[in-house]
């Protein structure tokens, strides 16, 4: 089909008209009203208090380019979307499909921007009516101003936002939960078999009492697992 792009099939083109309401109530299917969290699978369950990820909380995964961060976040998908959550992956031009189904997340529940360039603070808050979910990996340092709006629209949608970020450009605001990746480590035989990350907890109120810990991601099945 001339001048139809793999961008055109996922992203937004400017300007973005509000989502139809019947699209809204198509991918919408678990109401607010029936749970203040949403779930999450092993082995973050037992990381974070609760064992759920809050209803309007921002979740910032930290990591250095290559240490595993975008496996961590993607893999904090996987237990909602299996239970019928609906997600959005904003800003991560190649996110490996197939390395997402190993992790557990069901792709027909998740709705990809993969290219929104400047744009990627508004075409994540475009998504917020429509999903439970919204994992945006900004294309540079984050400015101040839109990560406050984002995050103020996040926790008045009552969705969860997951911000994909680097140590040389922190998300610039403190984060309700937070994951830092401080040291990857491949395990191999005569071919990769697992990485171990050693993740770093913190975050607000119980989650202050966070820690330091060993993580599988992935593990010889794809899979996220405890050590």
């Amino acid at each position: 089909m001339s001048g139809y792009s793999y961008e055109h099939m996922f992203a937004f083109s400017p300007p973005r008209p509000p989502l139809p309401p019947e699209l809204l109530a198509a991918v919408r299917p678990v109401s607010l009203a029936k749970s203040r969290t949403l779930p999450l699978g092993d082995p973050w369950r037992a990381l974070v208090p609760g064992t759920a990820l809050r209803r309007g909380s921002t979740v910032v995964v930290e990591a250095p380019v290559g240490l595993g961060g975008l496996s961590l976040a993607l893999s904090l998908l996987s237990e909602a979307s299996t239970q019928g959550h609906w997600a959005a992956v904003v800003g991560v031009d190649d996110p490996g499909v197939v390395a997402m189904v190993e992790l557990g997340v069901d792709l027909r529940r998740v709705l990809f921007v993969p290219r929104p360039r400047g744009a990627w603070a508004e075409s994540a808050a475009d998504l917020l009516d429509g999903v439970d979910l919204v994992l945006v990996r900004p294309p540079s340092r984050a400015g101040h101003g839109a990560a406050r709006r984002l995050m103020d629209r996040v926790r008045e949608r009552g969705t969860v936002l997951i911000a994909l970020s680097d140590p040389r450009a922190p998300w610039p605001l403190p984060a309700d939960l937070s994951f830092r990746v401080t040291q990857a480590e491949w395990v191999a035989s005569s071919r990769l078999d697992a990485r171990y990350l050693t993740v770093r907890v913190s975050g607000r109120g119980e989650a202050i009492r966070g820690g330091e810990h060993v993580v599988v991601v992935p593990n010889r099945r794809g899979r996220a697992e405890a050590r």
